[in-house]
């Protein structure tokens, strides 16, 4: 009996993008998690066909039925062209992190086969929520469109993929442009080098970056419709030198805290000092970075306080500690021991939110409404693996991959 066929995880497939690519950074947009309401004015300011009318519809009545008709109109009227022949597309991005350095990330953008985390070949890293699939499922159904792809990452250990990306950025580009301070050029492959690239992409597991709940929507839309087998993915592999995770720091909001005494209670696990009033706090927290598990606690005061782990401090008794992948984040052991504490002495209608902006983080603390900041360290890239390999989930808000792929760069019809 022969082995059943398994396809590949990412496939050349017929694109469509905007007909006019000389300002194409005014019709792209950041992904719909990201984009609220002053926003998305201020994009469709830009131009009225930017993505950001499709990625997040309005309307009186169903505003994905209006999405649907927006997408009917803008292809009757040849905004929206098809290219010819299937395709891939490889996307490079270049950008500053906060500190002022440079980076370039290259990817390849594909159809990424839609199957069940259980399947073995996707694998995820954080938990979802029902609110925000049911949102994105509704547009499938109502568009057959997919308008933005995933980060994906993959270990390309024989670096193929990388290899192949790099000489693909040696040709001529489709277009060039700057969108939200982020360079972005993007190439279009077809014929043996689409395939080519494709299957480099699909050698090993793909790990979810950025996009769990776009994918497991992808995998509900298929149970409907069977026929939906692919989304879109930009792949990056793992040795590529532009793969960035930035921290997302805690912010704390409601009643008062008295810091001192939530993290005198913290002495069992962490040692602690103060923080030079002169000294720059995410300096002073990436010089403890190579010391263990650390933190800095902002207070409204201006004072901060850096919080050590003891090398013998146990984690035995918190929640994590059967999942070793897990229980060794930085970002799960402070929020656990430290988040935690601070947000119960804030009350009960106490709320944490989350920023990649060290700077946003301490000027909310100063100058109201945060009662507290707590500064974190970057989760690495292979934490983020070694977790989804051990079928775990990281805690809210682990990772933030840097930049985001933008929504628009090339649109999938799911259509029959």
């Amino acid at each position: 009996m022969s082995a059943p066929i398994v396809e590949p995880l990412v496939s050349p497939f017929i694109g469509e993008r905007f007909a006019e690519t000389d300002h194409i950074d005014a019709l792209i947009a950041p992904p719909y998690d990201v984009v609220d309401e002053p926003a998305r004015d201020a994009l469709l300011a830009r131009d009225p066909h930017n993505i950001v009318r499709l990625i997040l519809p309005e309307g009186n009545g169903d505003k994905y039925a209006n999405a649907a008709t927006v997408l009917r109109t803008w292809r009757d009227a040849g905004v929206l062209v098809r290219d010819p022949e299937p395709s891939v597309y490889v996307l490079r991005q270049e950008f500053a992190t906060p500190g002022g350095t440079r980076h370039t990330r290259t990817g390849l953008l594909g159809a990424l086969a839609v199957e069940p985390f259980g399947a073995g070949r996707v694998k995820p890293h954080e938990r979802t929520h029902a609110e925000p699939k049911a949102d994105r499922l509704a547009l499938l159904r109502a568009t057959d469109t997919v308008f933005d792809a995933l980060l994906m990452l993959t270990r390309d250990e024989n670096h193929e993929l990388r290899t192949a990306l790099t000489r693909v950025t040696q040709l001529e580009p489709l277009w060039r442009t700057t969108f939200d301070d982020v360079h972005t050029t993007m190439w279009r492959l077809t014929g043996q080098d689409a395939l080519h690239l494709a299957l480099a992409a699909s050698t090993g597991s793909l790990y979810v970056a950025d996009g769990h709940h776009r994918f497991e929507t992808a995998v509900s839309f298929r149970e409907e419709r069977p026929e939906a087998v692919h989304t879109l993915g930009l792949i990056v592999p793992l040795g590529d030198p532009g793969l960035v995770v930035l921290p997302t720091h805690r912010v704390i909001h409601g009643a008062n805290v008295d810091v001192d005494v939530v993290v005198e209670g913290l002495r069992e696990w962490f040692r602690l000092h103060e923080v030079a009033p002169d000294r720059s706090y995410v300096e002073a927290l990436a010089g403890l970075q190579e010391r263990g598990t650390a933190c800095i606690v902002v207070q409204p005061d201006g004072n901060a306080i850096a919080l050590l782990m003891k090398p013998d401090a146990s984690v035995a008794d918190l929640p994590f500690a059967a999942q070793p992948s897990v229980a060794s984040l930085d970002v799960a052991r402070v929020d656990e021991l430290v988040v935690k504490a601070l947000a119960a002495q804030a009350g009960p209608e106490a709320t944490v939110r989350y920023s990649a902006d060290a700077g946003q983080v301490i000027e909310t603390v100063l100058h109201g409404p945060a009662v507290a900041g707590v500064l974190v360290n970057p989760t690495t890239v292979e934490q983020v693996l070694r977790v989804a390999d051990a079928g775990a989930v990281m805690p809210q808000k682990a990772t933030y991959f840097t930049p985001k792929v933008p929504s628009g760069l090339v649109l999938l019809g799911l259509g029959s």
